[in-house]
């Protein structure tokens, strides 16, 4: 018996780069936490994976929406994006909610990811979960947020800088 929900022949590069990043983010998060807890290893496998979302995937998304579209592009991180570009059409066309969400995304959240790894590697002060690791846990949740207010009130500046749009005069009533 056939299912309603079926993995086409394009999704599997996407699906084995996605796989390649876990597993090249859990071996250097296990590298760089030999010697220390269980806890502060399995930590840094997960940032380790972050780091390399953000910057390897989020990152490439970004650069090919700025410079034209997803859907054009031949790159073969394209094709991910136009994977999830099925299921929502806003990641294959400049949509200034996404691609603003995306630049804090990489920005903030690949940093924060790096300065969570050398911490916890390091062993400095400010490693504790209940500062940095919270802050960078709530970067989806802030993204949601923000796409949502985006979409039920078309006044929001924060997620629509008008250097993507090239308005020199910014609206602000």
């Amino acid at each position: 018996m056939r299912g309603g929900w079926e993995l086409g022949a394009a999704a599997g590069g996407p699906l084995l780069l996605c796989a390649a990043l876990l597993a090249v983010g859990c071996a250097l998060g296990l590298r760089l936490g030999r010697g220390l807890g269980a806890a502060d290893r399995g930590a840094l496998a997960w940032l380790c994976f972050d780091a390399l979302v953000h910057f390897a995937l989020e990152g490439p998304f970004v650069y090919l929406s700025l410079v034209g579209n997803i859907t054009d592009s031949d790159a073969l991180i394209a094709s991910l994006w136009k994977e999830y570009g099925k299921a929502d059409a806003r990641w294959l066309y400049l949509d200034p909610t996404i691609v603003s969400l995306e630049i804090l995304t990489v920005v903030l959240g690949g940093f924060l990811a790096l300065v969570l790894i050398y911490a916890i590697v390091k062993e400095k002060h400010y490693r504790c979960p209940l500062i940095l690791q919270r802050a960078a846990s709530c970067g989806p949740g802030c993204k949601i947020a923000v796409t949502f207010q985006r979409y039920t009130s078309q006044k929001c500046l924060l997620c629509v800088p008008e250097w993507q749009h090239y308005n020199p005069k910014p609206e602000t009533t």
